[in-house]
């Protein structure tokens, strides 16, 4: 794996980075998440002070983030509920008699 040297601004402040090559696209469009949600608060609380705004931002993506892996979550426990009743099916279905004993 080869590591790249990349630097992403948020709020006119630039980070440096090394990171895995591949990962970059990701990196710079979570940089571009954050700092346009940090800018869309600086407007709309006319807030001055980057690190409330940074954490703010933070807050609501993580909630964001636990509100998908509980989603996530659910369906996962739905599907594993569905496949458990086709197996059920299937197995007597192909063995009857053993399941009637």
């Amino acid at each position: 794996m080869e590591n790249i040297s990349v630097t992403v601004n948020i709020l006119e402040r630039s980070y440096k980075l090394s990171i895995a090559a591949e990962e970059e696209k990701h990196l710079r469009d979570a940089a571009a998440l954050i700092d346009a949600h940090a800018r869309m608060f600086k407007k709309q609380f006319n807030h001055r002070d980057n690190q409330d705004l940074l954490a703010m931002v933070a807050l609501m993506q993580v909630a964001e983030l636990n509100k998908t892996k509980d989603s996530l979550q659910y369906k996962d426990n739905r599907l594993i509920d569905k496949l458990t009743e086709i197996d059920t099916v299937l197995e007597n279905s192909l063995h009857p008699t053993q399941n009637s004993l």
